[in-house]
């Protein structure tokens, strides 16, 4: 009977395992060795090109669909989405909103641009093409960053975790704790997703983490320091901020707040 009874126990946590599998499909658990130490690789960079960029603009979130740069821009009163020219830096078509709105990241999802706030916890959804406004929704966390993963929405919010919501309800799904060998990774701010991975701006450091989507852990950090001359930085400008991919050329695009450019960056072993 001890053995029957044995058999039955671990039968039932097995459908119980394969049931929350099925259910909660993106409740992230870490592995046994999440703290084990290893040494995280760090790259550097290469500047393939430099486009120019406002220095009005305080971006929050940066993304490259279809052949289109757009741009989510923050501070209370200056907040907007635009659709900009990236040989230029011109702004092709904008949309502001409301000045009591701080706004924060931006994604794409289909024919829409997804746009986050501050502390109001209130993000808005727009037609891709014309930035028509179509609706608003909620969510209980600081808005910080935001990317698309083809399934989920990725959202951050200044913390060491990361939400995944359904991109319909915008309802959190999932949460993911980002970590490297030496514990949380916090401050995770604009965020983008290339080739499976997820990268992260770090608010108030000149570098990006690279995050595995599935177990948190930073694969790599790519060393950003130096990317904006001396002399630019005489100018006002702001922290690094700003990532957006051109999947179909395979172009990685950097950017800062209040930067006078963007860049084009191949990424490259460190010396």
């Amino acid at each position: 009977m001890r053995i029957l009874k044995s058999r039955t126990s671990l039968l039932e946590l097995i459908v119980l395992i394969v049931t929350l599998a099925i259910c909660y499909p993106t409740v992230f658990i870490k592995s046994a060795n999440a703290n084990k130490s290893t040494d995280t690789p760090v790259y550097s960079y290469k500047v393939i090109n430099t486009y120019p960029h406002s220095t009005d603009s305080f971006t929050q979130g940066l993304v490259f669909d279809e052949g289109t740069l757009y741009e989510s821009t923050g501070l209370n009163g200056q907040s907007a989405v635009k659709i900009v020219d990236l040989e230029t830096g011109k702004t092709v078509k904008s949309y502001d909103i409301a000045d009591k709105y701080f706004g924060e990241g931006i994604t794409v999802v289909g024919n829409k641009i997804i746009q986050l706030t501050w502390r109001a916890k209130k993000g808005f959804v727009y037609d891709k093409k014309t930035l028509k406004l179509l609706r608003t929704f909620k969510y209980d966390t600081q808005g910080w960053g935001i990317t698309y993963d083809g399934k989920y929405i990725i959202m951050s919010d200044g913390s060491d975790v990361l939400y995944f919501m359904d991109p319909r309800t915008f309802k959190v799904k999932g949460t993911l704790d980002v970590y490297h060998e030496n514990g949380k990774v916090g401050k995770l701010n604009e965020l983008e997703y290339i080739d499976g991975e997820i990268y992260a701006n770090i608010w108030g450091e000149e570098k990006i983490a690279r995050i595995n989507p599935k177990t948190g852990q930073v694969t790599a950090w790519i060393d950003l320091s130096g990317l904006l001359s001396k002399e630019d930085k005489k100018n006002r400008i702001d922290v690094l901020n700003g990532i957006a991919y051109d999947a179909e050329n395979k172009r990685l695009y950097v950017t800062g707040k209040l930067w006078p450019k963007i860049f084009e960056i191949e990424v490259t072993e460190k010396n």
